[in-house]
């Protein structure tokens, strides 16, 4: 099992893993070159990847997408779940995602590639999170929402029933949403209110 970066965010899944059993570890980091608790950290090698499972362990988004567009085509990226995250039998969940504990995803959810679901955060049902979101702690998604590619969802963020928020937004920590959010937008408070526009390629 290889996981590329040697993060925080990579210790909360190396966590994941070994409740799951998995404990043939390695981290592989452009920087670092400690290891990571009892496990090596060394170099990204793409040539010795052959078919061995791989999660990308870093928390920024872009940096996530940067990393899969580097990799093989092919690559085996895996989903990680945490035991103790409980998920409806009719969620989908796409490769390279992991999911921490605490975390709620009910019916009919639909979650894309290497996404981050993190601790205790709350998907209802018929949701549709694009690839390399970010559901940070705590978050609220009530039924029927859309997420963009890219975006970031701040702790304990709320987003009421039915909303659309656009791909690569940032939405600040503890921010209510009452209403549809562009694509790259800024949105803080409660009501949410977009504070910047930045269009990216």
């Amino acid at each position: 099992m290889i996981l590329f970066g040697a993060s925080g965010h990579g210790k909360v899944i190396i966590d994941i893993l070994e409740l799951n059993g998995i404990d043939d570890i390695t981290i592989w980091d452009d920087n670092a070159t400690a290891p990571v608790w009892d496990y090596e950290t060394g170099k990204p090698d793409a040539t010795s990847l052959a078919d061995e499972p791989i999660i990308i362990s870093i928390g920024s988004n872009e940096a996530r997408k940067k990393v899969v567009e580097r990799l093989p085509l092919d690559a085996n990226y895996i989903v990680a779940i945490h035991p103790q995250a409980i998920l409806a039998r009719t969620v989908s969940i796409d490769n390279g995602t992991v999911v921490m504990g605490g975390v709620v995803i009910n019916p009919d959810t639909t979650i894309g590639k290497h996404c981050i679901i993190n601790t205790n955060a709350s998907v209802d049902h018929d949701c549709t999170i694009g690839d390399y979101v970010h559901i940070s702690p705590n978050v609220a998604l009530c039924g029927n929402i859309t997420i963009g590619e890219g975006t970031h969802i701040g702790a304990g963020t709320v987003v009421i029933p039915g909303k659309k928020i656009g791909k690569w937004c940032v939405i600040g920590a503890g921010s209510v949403i009452i209403e549809d959010v562009p694509d790259y937008a800024t949105v803080v408070g409660n009501p949410g209110r977009v504070i910047k526009t930045s269009k990216k390629d």
